[in-house]
């Protein structure tokens, strides 16, 4: 399959799905927590899509590409920390937590992979 879009990348789907269910479970975190961890892990767990499509417009330009690749990372690294605060909470149980930190690791594997060897992704030049 020819990739068109980042959203054909195997590491967007599952980044959008952790965003996504991330969303559903944030939804029954108590309303103190509106402000702050709720709003902090949807919007670093959307990041991973958000700047991985910044990276894929920025493709033409290998620096500006792994860049934003490394911003990828951060906010998946961000989820990941996040979903530990939501567990030692009690807002998640130990299962969700495993389950949405296992694709965390996921994420930033392919991620990790894609930064180490980012040639396949960039537009050429010829």
């Amino acid at each position: 399959m020819q990739i068109k879009s980042a959203k054909d990348l195997e590491v967007y789907k599952k980044g959008y799905l952790l965003a996504m269910e991330v969303f559903q479970l944030s939804k029954s975190f108590p309303s103190e927590e509106k402000f702050a961890l709720t709003s902090q892990i949807r919007r670093s767990s959307r990041s991973i899509c958000l700047n991985l499509r910044e990276a894929w417009a920025k493709r033409r330009y290998e620096a500006h590409f792994v860049s934003k690749l490394t911003d990828c990372d951060g906010e998946n690294s961000e989820t990941d920390s996040s979903l530990d605060f939501a567990r030692d909470c009690a807002y998640i149980t130990s299962q969700q937590h495993g389950t949405l930190t296992a694709l965390c690791r996921e994420v930033g594997g392919m991620l990790g992979s894609m930064i180490k060897n980012p040639a396949p992704f960039l537009i050429s030049e010829r």
